[in-house]
């Protein structure tokens, strides 16, 4: 575990949010996603957001991760106040601490699984990055896939590619929006135990967004949203 990760998971919170809303405008007038979410989320936790279509978890995410600006409220993410930095701060700040895994992989299609994975260690300069890829493509199962693309790996093969991407960097959270949303019974039940291995392993804290409450209940928390609303 480096250093940084050590200062975090020491420090105890590693997400908090205070009276968070978003609001966009539409033909009807406006209109509110979220409205007035408070929370907070302990280093190394897994923490599942559940609700209907509609309710605001994707919404809630994307202001968690710094996507996204909030009407009202305040975010912090390791310590750093993302509602007062400008996109330029908060992809900084993204890039120092964060993780994605998404529903549909975004994996580059001109790339190989390793260079794939390479990606993220080479746009921040880091040093072996072809080592840091190989080895978290082996933690992941894929060490036979290395040279293989996108087009030529199965579902459950891309989201593990993703994943190794999203942890390569050793993020201190991971955000996973419906990470097996696109993947068969089977599949979909080897991602998760993947996903919760590696939050284990590396103290990373996960934060999800999905529909299947049984995902949702391998985590230690979940919280649920209703019409923008966190229930109690």
């Amino acid at each position: 575990m480096n250093e940084r990760l050590e200062k975090i998971i020491s420090d105890g919170t590693v997400l908090r949010t205070q009276n968070l809303s978003k609001q966009v405008s539409s033909p009807e007038g406006q209109l509110t996603i979220l409205d007035d979410v408070t929370l907070q989320v302990t280093a190394g936790d897994s923490v599942a957001l559940v609700g209907p279509s509609g309710a605001g978890k994707t919404t809630l995410l994307a202001l968690l991760a710094g996507l996204d600006r909030p009407t009202t409220g305040r975010v912090w993410l390791c310590g750093e106040d993302l509602t007062a930095m400008d996109e330029d701060g908060r992809a900084e700040v993204r890039g120092r601490y964060v993780g994605f895994v998404f529903q549909s992989f975004h994996l580059v299609p001109s790339l190989t699984a390793l260079e794939n994975v390479m990606l993220p260690l080479e746009l921040t300069g880091a040093s072996g990055a072809t080592e840091q890829a190989r080895e978290a493509l082996v933690s992941v199962g894929l060490e036979r896939r290395t040279t293989h693309y996108p087009k030529q790996l199965s579902g459950g093969e891309k989201q593990r590619v993703a994943i190794a991407r999203a942890f390569v960097t050793e993020p201190a959270i991971l955000f996973a929006d419906e990470p097996t949303g696109n993947l068969d019974t089977a599949s979909g039940e080897r991602v998760a135990d993947l996903l919760f291995r590696l939050n284990k392993q590396s103290n990373t804290t996960l934060v999800l967004v999905t529909h299947d409450r049984d995902l949702a209940r391998r985590c230690d928390r979940v919280i649920e949203l209703d019409t923008g609303r966190m229930l109690p």
